[in-house]
């Protein structure tokens, strides 16, 4: 089913919880909602779903317009961070509810749970109840009684915030295998941008209830177009340094380095602007793992910290009045205070005021 998001705006008194937002949705897509808390997230899945209604704007699906259709009219299956399912009925029991409250026969339900539990691979926990499942069981089993009724859309918030590290990327992969052999159009909210990345086909970024960028996972990482998506996407986060431009010369403001933009490869979201101007004020980003050691790179400084992780190291470092980081291998020659050259892969370009930035996000 695809869905369209058409000027919808919540407001919640005088909060804007969603501003203004528009989409669309392709069928059998995808799609993260992604965000730091209280970006409008959840209301935004909420005002799908129908449990709550846009203050303005419509919603269609299917270029249906269900904007005034109540949730159980809308067909969804829904999937919750806490997995409310029945703690006095058993597994098979609470899959089956949706099909009961449909009026299935008995026998019909049976043979419905059995298949979708199969998928899910639950079919042994059918006996259980809830308290002697595991989070991630619990989780396949409110998965499962949100597709056994064959919903056109699924909407899962925030649904492994709950278990651990390990346990996450391994039901993310399977969400992700499960929701392409069934075809389902899917809307997943998470506040994690590893998660995002790795589970979506397109990516809504949203702050403070506005749409910042919307796209592939490689396209916001690869060519964010603003300073909030280089920043909110990439662990460590990007590098970012005030700088100015004189024709092809970017000379950054707090430090005594030059680079000259005809050797890097740029992306910058107005990249004609970039080189019709002969000056300008700019952001300069670079991601940890874009900066490599090499001792006649024009960026130098002195290392502040070393953090091993593995076969790899995070190298941090002080550039003007910011604090950078490089993500390279790690070398055991390396130490503190050592005094160390960089270059870079890609250099991300923005006329965005990183001082201004940085106020309205509190970083």
């Amino acid at each position: 089913m695809k869905i369209k998001l058409e000027n919808i705006s919540r407001v919640f008194q005088e909060i804007k919880a969603v501003d203004n937002l528009n989409i669309e949705i392709k069928d059998g897509s995808l799609l993260s909602i992604l965000g730091p808390s209280g970006c409008g997230k959840s209301t935004t899945l909420s005002l799908i779903s129908g449990l709550d209604h846009p203050t303005d704007g419509d919603i269609y699906f299917d270029n249906v317009n269900v904007s005034d259709v109540l949730a159980e009219d809308r067909n969804i299956g829904m999937v919750f961070q806490d997995y409310a399912l029945y703690p006095h009925m058993s597994a098979q029991d609470n899959i089956a509810f949706p099909l009961k409250m449909k009026g299935m026969k008995k026998r019909d339900r049976l043979i419905e749970v059995q298949k979708i539990s199969k998928l899910l691979h639950i079919n042994d926990l059918l006996k259980r109840k809830p308290g002697k499942l595991s989070g991630g069981q619990q989780q396949r089993v409110a998965i499962a009684r949100a597709l056994v009724k064959e919903p056109d859309l699924l909407l899962l918030d925030e649904p492994l915030s709950n278990l651990d590290a390990r346990l996450r990327i391994k039901l993310r992969d399977d969400i992700k295998s499960l929701q392409k052999k069934l075809n389902i159009t899917t809307i997943f909210v998470t506040h994690d941008q590893e998660e995002a990345m790795s589970i979506s086909d397109k990516i809504l970024l949203l702050n403070k209830g506005k749409l910042v960028q919307y796209g592939s996972p490689m396209d916001l990482y690869l060519a964010p177009n603003n300073i909030f998506t280089g920043k909110f996407l990439g662990n460590p986060p990007m590098n970012l340094a005030k700088a100015n431009k004189i024709h092809n010369e970017i000379f950054f403001d707090d430090s005594d380095i030059k680079l000259n933009s005809d050797n890097y490869k740029i992306n910058c979201p107005d990249i004609k602007l970039f080189k019709s101007d002969e000056k300008a004020n700019l952001t300069i980003g670079i991601r940890p793992e874009d900066l490599y050691i090499d001792s006649n790179g024009p960026i130098k400084s002195n290392i502040k910290s070393i953090q091993t992780l593995g076969k790899e190291a995070y190298i941090k470092f002080d550039l003007g009045n910011e604090s950078w980081i490089c993500s390279s291998n790690w070398n055991r020659e390396l130490k503190v205070g050592d005094t160390i050259s960089f270059q870079a892969k890609l250099i991300h370009i923005f006329f965005e005021n990183l001082d201004k930035y940085n106020e309205i996000n509190g970083a």
